[in-house]
């Protein structure tokens, strides 16, 4: 395929824009290359500014479920903007969406609206902390929550330590409150939480992990935080940016059957446009101003053309039944397809699923938290992502980020994406 358009407008980005790119992940140094500068995308398939079409496998990093402009979501947002774009003022779209979320989550009472994912795990950290008057969150190492400075934190020397910040800007002192742990790893908590009893305001975690390739919970790992947290008088803390209303309607809680006491939402939950969430308990959520002392505000939260999007997306979802067994079957016949494929062209591998979400590790032993994902072989990964794009694939530019399996896929897709992996492994 030629990229030479891609090519010209990424130099062009360079010159105005950090890197060329606003956000990192997207100027493809992690595999090397020029970036695909898209143009337009339509159900399953993404087209760039050079012609070439592609499967797609990103799906804006999780939310289009059900596709690129989707029908439904589209003229919602066509209708709202022509009422105009924004008020500063409450409107009714807010609370009838907030409604429908409430419906569908379990465990929530109350749900606000914000700009982004980022902006939710903050607030819902800020929350928590004025909520126990405590000062300290565990996060797991590989697990990101967004680019706050509460969330930029790297491991410390050993269990019982602090973090140490892995990004210029962020400060000792926010560095101090961020106690790390290994994902799948209940004893590694209960060491930090013995360490710092009583200072622990929360922990906060992907309950499935979508930041170092997919990682689902191992067995009694979600139950176990759950445990420790009502043990110690400490807040449970679920980043459902990515799972939420994609795995299940109520997402992992749902899925798992774990009650969080604070749930992060985004992606799916916006329709594809930039909207976050975070929800609980009354007696949680009623700490928020202005009902309570913790601020939390933001001039375009509640967005209507967010609203509307998001409404929309939310609906459809609720209405189909059979939704998330189809993308659960899609998932499952798409793993089957790869792992026979590179076995039989003797490339190594693992690879990780649940639901709609999906990765391939190219490693020898299994991926259950960031120290193994990080074993995985690099260049090989390169070899495969290129290769892949060059066939009309494109998956995510980086071997520590999940594939999104959207409905809009049929199985010839699939087909030709697994027909596009036995071509690749044949040159690796």
């Amino acid at each position: 395929m030629l990229y030479q358009r891609s090519s010209a407008l990424f130099k062009e980005a360079q010159q105005v824009i950090p890197g060329g790119v606003n956000s990192p992940v997207r100027a493809f140094k992690a595999v090397g290359g020029t970036p695909i500068f898209a143009k337009s995308a339509k159900g399953a398939y993404i087209y760039d500014e050079d012609g070439n079409k592609f499967i797609d496998y990103i799906n804006s990093w999780g939310p289009m479920l059900l596709g690129h402009a989707f029908p439904p979501v589209v003229e919602a947002v066509i209708e709202k903007t022509k009422g105009g774009t924004s008020f500063g003022m409450p409107t009714a779209l807010e609370t009838e969406i907030a409604e429908l979320a409430v419906s569908m989550v379990p465990n929530v009472d109350k749900i606000r609206f914000v700009n982004s994912g980022t902006e939710a795990c903050m607030s819902a950290i800020r929350l928590a902390r004025g909520y126990t008057k405590k000062d300290k969150i565990i996060k797991f190492a590989g697990c990101y929550h967004g680019h706050s400075d509460s969330f930029l934190i790297a491991a410390g020397s050993g269990a019982v330590t602090f973090g140490t910040p892995n990004s210029p800007g962020v400060t000792q002192g926010t560095a101090k409150d961020t106690l790390l742990a290994r994902y799948n790893d209940i004893e590694n908590v209960k060491s930090l939480v013995e360490a710092n009893k009583g200072e622990i305001a929360a922990i906060i975690v992907e309950p499935v992990a979508g930041n170092m390739g997919c990682i689902p919970p191992a067995e009694g790992f979600l139950e176990g935080l759950r445990e420790i947290c009502d043990a110690n008088d400490m807040l449970l803390i679920f980043d459902e940016v990515m799972t939420g209303f994609r795995l299940a309607n109520g997402g992992v809680q749902e899925l798992k059957g774990i009650d969080a006491d604070i749930v992060c939402f985004g992606k799916v939950v916006g329709g594809g446009l930039p909207v976050g969430a975070f929800a609980a308990r009354n007696d949680i959520m009623n700490h928020l101003a202005p009902l309570g002392p913790v601020y939390q505000a933001g001039t375009l939260s509640g967005n209507p053309l967010a609203m509307a999007a998001g409404l929309a997306m939310l609906r459809a979802i609720k209405a189909d039944k059979g939704l998330m067994n189809r993308l659960e079957e899609k998932t499952k016949y798409l793993h089957k397809g790869i792992s026979e494929a590179l076995d039989k062209n003797n490339v190594t591998h693992s690879i990780n699923r649940i639901g709609s979400m999906i990765s391939v590790h190219f490693s020898d032993k299994p991926v259950v938290d960031f120290e193994s994902a990080a074993k995985g072989n690099n260049d090989t990964f390169k070899k495969f992502f290129h290769g892949m794009l060059n066939k009309g694939i494109y998956i995510a530019p980086s071997a520590f980020e999940t594939w999104f399996i959207t409905d809009a896929l049929t199985y010839q897709d699939l087909n030709e994406t697994i027909a596009a992996v036995e071509e690749v492994a044949k040159e690796m």
